[in-house]
């Protein structure tokens, strides 16, 4: 938040350019705005020693400890022959533990001097370990010596507390620190983008006086005062910019839809076998609402693996087809885009033949696009999607270019948000005469905060109740490296499922021909790598389908699929899956989203630390979709104590989306919450904790609409706009702009 020019001066005006060069490069700082918003990562109180007894390996740390002894050897050596190479050893402590520094050569003479027992200092460095002892090698240090230019008393200096900042190997914490100092004074000029009237109503203080108190603190107090601003300040800026976007879409115009009392609706809910469940009619009555209004609806419908999101959709348009108006859904996968047009042809029967013998009364026509698709079929699907014959449409992104033209559109539906682009949901939406109404769908739960945050310019409908008939899915972690016979037994699991009439799937995380490299398959996998299992690259499906068809499964039916098959070999392998004619369907996460066979009841995860949390939930979710109950293994090679087993224990310990999407949110971090994290640009939360500061953000979103609804323009809030232009640099703009 540069707010002012004196924070908007560039770090090398200030600091020189080879500090500021650093700064910009390792830790993207550029200004002295952004220097003072580079927040201390803990403190250090001088009187109190950090444990050296649980330093982490090759991490660069800074500790601050007591000089223990030191002793200087000398030693003969390629550049020394005759004996004269110096090595300095010192012993360090802080009560907890003992850590060895060692200086070489002409490095050695200054902490001779200066490193004598008893000494207090500050030490950093990269922990390694020689003769299997932890060290720093050549450490940085800064002394701590009690008289400070006679400035300090001993007493207050003993219980001062050093700012510890984010570092790097190139720029210490204290340079850090000392950088901070010089630009402190400027925070004086930060203007303030709180509303007095919330800063006062809620007890916070001002942002000069929080910047100066999380650099300078005196007591925890200060720090707990600073923090507590600083939250508010992350929360309500980015709160606003969200306000401002849902304000500029209640200005939009849009045609209201609004079903007919006994239309295509009414014929299809009269068809269907089962009746909604609670959370299917609310959440549909909340749809049907914001359908008839004359602004367009931005909602998004999060609804767990299973729990009948696509017959939600689905009834939302057929309303819109009820009222004149033509309803798209946007897959992010071919194979997911006919899989839906599948399942929503067989739902609707003789109502999706609209100009078909045979077609019911009210019928309209359901049209596939995608774009494998022959030129002949395509130009067909065009025409009826120009004339308006065809009220609803399944495709991929293939919609969105400009050949395509729409008579009527109506509504959007978005299936799986995050596959999707932001800029593809803007293109189609203008393809409307007036902006149509939008409907975003997810599968993977998000927890309130994050939909606050990430998709605050939509209003959020969920389901999380699963229709009567799914059966549970019973989840187990194959430790195939400790245990390979648990794997030997996995294998025999699946042949029994066979046996008894059913289906499996097995997930690996890389194709495997020619084209594929293992070093881009673990790339792919949204989880770090750790330990040994990461040597070797990830299973991929093409060796993983042979192995098993010539082995424990053989006699099995075993076919493969993956993101290069064919678009028509897909939709064969797919068919022949769904018609029981495969035994097993070998594939990569192609199967993630949208792949229904209801026969399907086993599923085995090869690699499956590799995925992500809410990856696994969502494969896991393809099995159990019948009426027999599914089964899951999750193998692993990861050693026990591991972070991924850990997270796979906590997969295969809970069915609960939600309570998954945390766990996943925890481990991975916030990211920029506002997109940017693959940017590479650094987060725009730096104190504020997306899962753990759900309060702030909640109560940050009703004083934002607030606000924004007595001044759109913030006319009366110029450092709250000046905040709020800082955040939303031009590429961060655009993202919302999108929404």
């Amino acid at each position: 938040m540069d707010l002012v020019p004196a924070l908007r001066e560039p770090l090398k005006k200030v600091l020189g350019p080879a500090t500021a060069k650093v700064m910009a490069e390792h830790l993207g700082l550029h200004t002295v705005g952004d220097l003072l918003h580079h927040y201390p990562r803990r403190y250090e109180e001088r009187g109190q020693l950090t444990h050296l007894a649980d330093l982490p390996m090759d991490e660069h740390v800074t500790v601050v400890a007591q000089v223990a002894d030191a002793r200087l050897h000398t030693f003969a050596s390629s550049k020394a022959p005759r004996g004269k190479g110096q090595r300095l050893e010192v012993t360090i402590t802080d009560g907890s533990g003992r850590l060895q520094l060692v200086f070489f050569g002409h490095g050695v003479h200054k902490p001779h001097k200066e490193l004598l027992p008893g000494t207090r200092a500050m030490f950093a460095g990269k922990v390694s370990v020689f003769n299997r002892r932890l060290q720093l090698a050549h450490p940085a240090y800064e002394l701590l010596r009690g008289d400070a230019e006679g400035e300090e008393t001993v007493e207050s200096w003993a219980g001062a507390l050093i700012p510890l900042y984010p570092a790097t190997a190139k720029l210490e914490s204290w340079k850090l620190a000392k950088a901070i100092q010089t630009v402190l004074p400027s925070a004086q000029e930060a203007v303030d983008p709180l509303p007095e009237s919330l800063r006062e109503g809620r007890g916070l203080v001002s942002l000069p006086e929080a910047l100066l108190k999380i650099h300078r603190p005196h007591t925890k107090a200060d720090i707990e005062d600073a923090r507590a601003r600083l939250k508010w300040d992350e929360a309500f800026v980015l709160q606003i910019a969200l306000a401002r976007r849902r304000h500029a879409e209640t200005q939009l115009p849009a045609v209201p839809r609004k079903p007919s009392p006994d239309g295509l609706l009414t014929a299809f809910d009269d068809r269907l076998p089962f009746t909604l469940t609670d959370g299917q009619q609310k959440v549909s009555r909340e749809i049907f609402d914001d359908l008839a209004t004359d602004h367009p609806m931005h909602r998004l419908l999060q609804g767990e693996v299973g729990s009948g999101k696509t017959l939600v959709a689905l009834r939302a348009m057929l309303a819109v087809v009820d009222s004149g108006g033509q309803a798209v859904m946007l897959a992010p996968t071919e194979v997911l885009a006919q899989q839906h047009h599948r399942s929503v042809v067989e739902m609707m029967g003789e109502l999706a033949e609209g100009g078909m013998l045979g077609g019911a009364e009210h019928a309209t026509k359901v049209v596939l696009l995608t774009g494998s698709m022959g030129a002949a079929a395509r130009r067909h699907a065009l025409l009826d999607l120009a004339t308006g014959e065809a009220g609803i449409v399944i495709g991929t992104h293939a919609l969105i270019e400009d050949k395509v033209q729409f008579h009527d559109l109506g509504l959007v539906v978005v299936d799986e948000q995050h596959r999707f682009g932001v800029e593809q949901r803007d293109a189609l939406r203008g393809k409307g005469k007036q902006p149509p109404h939008l409907l975003v769908m997810t599968a993977t739960p998000i927890p309130r905060t994050v939909a606050m945050t990430v998709f605050g310019d939509l209003e959020t409908s969920v389901l999380d109740q699963l229709p009567a008939g799914r059966s549970p899915i019973a989840s187990h972690v194959v430790p195939a490296a400790d245990k390979p016979h648990f794997l030997a037994r996995a294998w025999e699991r699946v042949r029994e499922e066979v046996s008894n009439g059913h289906q499996a799937y097995v997930v690996c995380p890389r194709i495997g021909d020619e084209d594929d490299d293992p070093r881009k398959g673990a790339k792919q996998s949204k989880q770090p790598p750790e330990g040994d299992a990461d040597k070797r690259p990830p299973l991929a499906v093409l060796d993983v389908a042979e192995g098993l068809a010539k082995g424990p499964l053989q006699g099995l039916k075993v076919e493969v699929l993956h993101g290069r098959t064919q678009p028509d070999d897909k939709d064969a392998v797919m068919r022949r899956f769904a018609a029981g004619e495969t035994d097993v369907l070998v594939a990569t996460t192609v199967i993630e989203v949208g792949v229904n066979v209801p026969n399907a009841t086993a599923m085995v995860i090869m690699d499956a630390d590799r995925f992500g949390v809410s990856q696994l939930h969502q494969l896991r979710g393809r099995v159990g979709r019948g009426s027999a109950p599914g089964l899951c293994l999750l193998v692993s090679e990861m050693p026990e104590a591991s972070a991924a087993r850990q997270r796979l224990n906590a997969v295969a310990s809970t069915r609960d989306g939600f309570e998954l999407s945390r766990i996943d949110l925890e481990q991975r971090r916030e990211g920029d919450v506002l997109g940017q994290a693959q940017s590479g640009a650094r987060t725009s939360l730096r104190v504020l904790a997306v899962i753990e500061d759900e309060e702030i953000i909640a109560e940050a979103r009703q004083e934002a609409a607030a606000v924004v609804a007595a001044d759109p323009e913030l006319t009366g809030l110029p450092g709250l706009r000046t905040a709020l232009e800082a955040l939303l640099d031009d590429e961060r703009e655009q993202y919302l702009e999108k929404g």
